[in-house]
């Protein structure tokens, strides 16, 4: 059954692909572009496409199919096919078993029912499979065929240009920077939860609240259910910033329980409190991210008190050749201070990006301070190369090391070292047209003591490259 889906879903994203040159060959007046597609393809609008005049594309017949004379009832359909391939040289700094690289796939097929101004439906299919890894696909490799998303939404407008709408159903959630609630875009299989968010909506404020579970992710067809040993609730606001030119603030709450969380010094049931804010803004020449959050709780029979403070900025050179970008990152995250006690100090980053400090995932943000330097060259309009070289340290030398899942990978009690290692990369991205992009990275992660000392400790080459077609 598995091969077959690999076989079925080969020759449907070469299809995809093939249909790809005759909507980037069509002649198309600046004006009448279509946008670029969302990261969370729920946020597209295509009401616009009712002027038939505006219909440009080569599946703008698909985005915009009217039901009634006011066109008020439509359908949207779209999807995506995204083919990878990626190598470790001594995967988990030789820890796991050697393979000559693997083969990801994944595809996404919705519908977006707009029943009026006021309601709507939205479903969306995931399918994602992994060929050729040793050992088999890890938890976020594969999803032979599941649900993604499927949610009604309730809308309620109010004076002035503002709107309150209910959203029930399974759904992503994205906030933020993605730095504790992502879609796992990196890895395979995308996270999505189950649950309830309110929306409310009035011009640059943004307010949520949500309660969900996560759904599970399992390898088989439509066995994806919510996780009811887990559940994510709280609040987020963005809000415009007017003391600083072009910057806005964010502001959370995020409450989260497990039935077991693992940690260095063992298993227990976890409920976490996390209050944030982030201080934000995006327009260049000068850009900016910075992140705080303070987690209180308990875990077993000890309380957590555990912390994190992030930064990101940049400024770029538009009037310099290839518009250069250098940038500074540095990060901290607290870890345990002693596995003997019960209390806890160890941040979780709830569910973070998969990718958060690179595509590789060797390291998560628990217990770590991080120092990543970068620099961005604009080859070309669409053709983006950029370098960086990241410097790992454990916060506390007391804990271990964690991935993305707050999963333990490297116990604290083998090694006393705080230097981890450093890893440099180069990733080139192509945006090749609307549909159709390209990317290929190479990373070295350089060991550190505390990786030699603490188990097997090679160096590990990471090599990944993928083409994505959306529509």
């Amino acid at each position: 059954m598995n091969k077959f889906l690999v076989l079925l879903n080969a020759v449907i994203s070469m299809l995809l692909v093939t249909l790809a040159a005759p909507a980037s060959a069509a002649s198309v007046k600046p004006a009448d572009a279509p946008q670029g597609y969302a990261f969370d393809r729920a946020d597209e609008d295509y009401r616009y496409l009712a002027d038939p005049s505006r219909q440009s594309d080569l599946w703008d017949p698909l985005k915009y199919i009217p039901f009634n004379e006011t066109g008020s009832w439509y359908l949207s359909i779209g999807g995506e096919a995204r083919e990878r391939y990626e190598y470790f040289s001594h995967p988990n700094w030789g820890k796991d078993p050697q393979d000559d690289g693997y083969l990801l796939q994944r595809y996404f097929l919705h519908g977006d029912l707009r029943m009026g101004g006021n309601m709507r439906l939205f479903t969306q299919l995931q399918s994602s499979l992994e060929d050729g890894r040793r050992g088999g696909p890890r938890p976020a490799d594969e999803d032979e065929l599941d649900l993604h998303q499927a949610f009604l939404d309730v809308k309620l407008d109010l004076p002035g240009a503002t709107a309150l709408t209910l959203r029930s159903g399974r759904q992503e959630l994205i906030y933020g920077s993605q730095r504790i609630i992502s879609v796992r875009e990196g890895p395979n299989v995308r996270q999505s939860f189950d649950g309830f968010r309110l929306m409310y909506r009035s011009g640059e404020v943004r307010i949520d609240g949500f309660a969900t579970r996560p759904a599970q992710t399992k390898r088989h067809v439509f066995d994806d259910g919510p996780d009811n040993a887990k559940a994510l609730w709280g609040t987020y606001a963005v809000l415009p910033f007017p003391l600083l030119p072009k910057a806005n603030v964010d502001f959370y709450y995020i409450g989260l329980y497990r039935g077991k969380a693992g940690f260095d010094q063992g298993a227990a049931r976890e409920t976490r409190h996390s209050v944030g804010t982030r201080l934000w803004r995006s327009a260049a020449p000068l850009d900016y991210n910075f992140e705080a959050i303070y987690q209180w709780g308990s875990v077993g029979n000890g309380e957590i008190r555990a912390w994190t403070v992030a930064s990101d900025s940049g400024y770029t050179f538009s009037s310099v050749p290839l518009r250069p970008r250098i940038g500074l990152r540095a990060d901290i995250a607290s870890g345990d201070e002693d596995p003997a006690n019960p209390d806890l100090q160890t941040f979780n980053p709830l569910f973070p990006k998969g990718a958060y400090f690179s595509e590789a995932g060797l390291i998560g943000p628990a217990n770590f301070i991080d120092l990543n330097p970068c620099l961005d060259l604009h080859l070309a309009e669409r053709l983006t190369l950029i370098v960086d070289w990241d410097f790992f340290w454990r916060e506390s030398t007391r804990d271990g090391l964690y991935n993305n899942a707050v999963a333990l990978i490297r116990s604290g009690k083998q090694s006393d070292a705080r230097y981890i290692g450093s890893m440099s990369q180069a990733q080139l991205l192509w945006g090749i047209d609307r549909h159709l992009s390209f990317a290929a990275i190479y990373g070295h992660f350089f060991a550190g003591r505390f990786i030699k000392e603490s188990g097997p400790g090679e160096d590990v080459d990471y090599l990944t490259t993928w083409l994505t077609y959306k529509f």
